[in-house]
């Protein structure tokens, strides 16, 4: 007998990145063991805050993707750089979804997405009144993580977004977080609720596609979202990069125009724009080492490129402290700087590509990631405790 359940989340596939992969791959997940899967996201916008082509002329569709059931809702998109706008961005898409959760009959247990903040709040507040089992996912601790970025300032609005934030921990069933420090944070507010470490591991078949490089120099790849936190821009105007040296970057966002014209006056830099993730992956074990740069230090995200890239055999260049900083360390699979230091990036980048730093065998990285990455073994213990509820 089939069992049932309702993910809701701001981020879903066609749209790409780590946060549409993650909620995906949990859908699927859920979908081959014996779950009849539900999915209420946006029309798909991000990263570019558009809404794609063949949907923009929708106010709501539904489909059946994969033996998953999506219904994706109307929102005003937009990834200006306004945080008003950006605000009522959210706000839409998370007034629309209160307003058809509480018409539509849905499943008894529910997955939510957080963040974002508000679109977590509506999922729960609903989801509470038709008195569901609320599984709520966090992936990043707002407002937290908007003051460490610079984007909030300690006042009335934080302390409101605060009392949110708090309000859908107390009201979740079940916490899940994709760091220790994330479970850390749930215990100085909800001490006694059950929580699971949930990691943004990759659930993809690695096909080996390497070839041995024909020159000497040293490449390195950057490939994400090219937003503030990241900073790649700031990265692209700091860096002094040897003659044996090239600097390689794919992917979209806000910095992503201004990335690209910056690079043209480089001669070892370059920017490929978009492509297809199974594409990418064939494309990124060209590489020597990947940067994994988190300009703005956010206490609890971990970036899921340490997993992807490691079940790759990416060696990783981690720009930046944390849990990540320290996850890079522990299973030696690659060489740390921390953030902001870019006369030390510098360094070690030119150390590297000399040889004074080793970098760990790629065959040695992906074993390292099959033992202690595995996102099977994850998903079965996560498995057993929501079949409990």
């Amino acid at each position: 007998m089939l069992k049932e359940i309702l993910i809701i989340s701001n981020y879903y596939p066609p749209e790409s990145g780590a946060a549409p992969n993650r909620i995906h791959t949990l859908a699927n997940m859920l979908s081959k063991n014996n779950y009849k899967v539900n999915v209420v996201c946006p029309l798909p916008n991000y990263p570019f805050g558009k809404i794609f082509n063949g949907f923009s002329d929708k106010f709501q569709s539904k489909a059946i993707e994969a033996n998953i059931t999506v219904y994706r809702l109307w929102l005003f998109a937009s990834n200006s750089k306004n945080k008003f706008i950006r605000l009522f961005s959210m706000l839409s898409f998370a007034f629309h979804l209160f307003i058809f959760l509480l018409f539509k009959k849905t499943p008894k247990k529910v997955i939510i997405q957080c963040s974002p903040l508000f679109v977590g709040f509506f999922g729960v507040l609903i989801s509470k009144l038709k008195r569901k089992t609320i599984i709520l996912n966090v992936s990043d601790l707002w407002p937290l993580a908007g003051l460490e970025m610079g984007i909030l300032k300690k006042g009335q609005y934080y302390r409101i977004l605060e009392k949110i934030e708090h309000f859908n921990y107390k009201n979740a069933t079940l916490l899940l977080g994709q760091s220790e420090e994330i479970l850390t944070h749930f215990s100085t507010i909800v001490p006694h609720k059950k929580v699971f470490l949930y990691r943004n591991f990759p659930n993809f078949k690695v096909h080996l596609t390497e070839k041995p490089s024909n020159n000497k120099k040293l490449s390195i790849v950057y490939a994400g979202l090219l937003g503030v936190a990241q900073g790649v821009l700031a990265i692209c105007k700091q860096l002094n990069l040897p003659d044996n040296v090239e600097f390689h970057i794919y992917g979209n966002g806000p910095e992503a125009s201004a990335i690209s014209k910056l690079i043209k006056h480089k001669s070892n830099m370059f920017y490929h724009g978009s492509v297809d993730r199974n594409e990418l992956h064939e494309k990124l074990q060209q590489y020597d080492i990947t940067l994994v740069p988190l300009i703005n230090r956010i206490y609890g995200s971990v970036p899921s490129k340490i997993f992807e890239y490691a079940r790759l055999g990416l060696p990783i260049l981690y720009f930046s402290e944390g849990e990540g900083n320290n996850l890079v360390n522990t299973y030696k699979l690659g060489v740390t700087v921390n953030s902001l230091d870019y006369k030390k990036l510098n360094q070690v980048i030119e150390n590297v590509s000399v040889e004074k730093i080793c970098l760990p065998q790629k065959e040695t990285i992906r074993k390292i990631a099959e033992k202690n990455f595995n996102l099977e073994r994850q998903f079965e213990q996560f498995l057993e405790l929501i079949d409990e509820l």
